[in-house]
């Protein structure tokens, strides 16, 4: 089952689900640029390529040290699946990723103070069968889940690839990606194991 924590279980080859919200549930996302810039950080520090900024120094590079399994990004919230390979790996990566989008956020719209209401949420996922409901919860999130822009969902129907997001841990539970798409329809069966996922974020309610 997931472990509520914030990251207090830094377990090496573990998966987590990281939540962040905006803080006093504000909009982390105003615009698309906002969505596409926040999936841009991801790719710059979870890619195979190490990427560089405007005077030739590299930034931090998690490829290999942390997979991103599942993601979805909503106005005010972001989800994602992760596993990580040695302790503090995802705590570095997302130190990065939100350090650098708070500034771009801020710089952007002429603001100061934190943008997110924590550091960030961590459940410690202790049971592998937990993985692929997990992933189902996330890309529900938005009410139009089949056509939304910032989620994952697209890879794992194998509409797209790209070699920072990688589902196949959790495709390889299913027959196929029609498979894997019949089990996210299949919402009302399975109500009672998001509502259980839903409390391990108890900030969400």
């Amino acid at each position: 089952m997931p472990r509520r924590n914030v990251l207090r279980l830094d377990a090496p080859e573990s998966y987590y689900h990281v939540y962040a919200r905006g803080n006093s549930r504000h909009r982390i996302f105003l615009d698309e640029h906002d969505y596409i810039t926040f999936l841009n950080l991801l790719e710059r520090y979870l890619s195979p390529e190490e990427a560089k900024n405007s005077y030739g120094i590299s930034y931090p590079n998690f490829y290999n040290r942390v997979d991103l399994l599942a993601y979805c990004l909503m106005p005010n919230h972001f989800h994602l699946l992760v596993y990580q390979r040695q302790p503090r790996d995802l705590t570095s990566l997302m130190q990065s990723v939100m350090t650098s989008y708070s500034r771009y956020f801020n710089t952007k719209y002429k603001r100061s103070g934190s943008l997110f209401e924590s550091r960030y949420r961590a459940s410690l996922i202790v049971d592998d069968m937990y993985l692929e409901h997990i992933t189902r919860y996330i890309h529900l999130n938005p009410r139009s889940w089949r056509d939304y822009e910032y989620s994952s969902l697209p890879y794992y129907l194998q509409r797209d690839e790209v070699s920072w997001v990688r589902p196949e841990r959790i495709l390889s539970l299913f027959e196929s990606p029609s498979a894997y798409e019949n089990f996210v329809m299949d919402y009302e069966e399975n109500k009672k194991m998001l509502d259980i996922l839903k409390k391990e974020l108890a900030s969400e309610s």
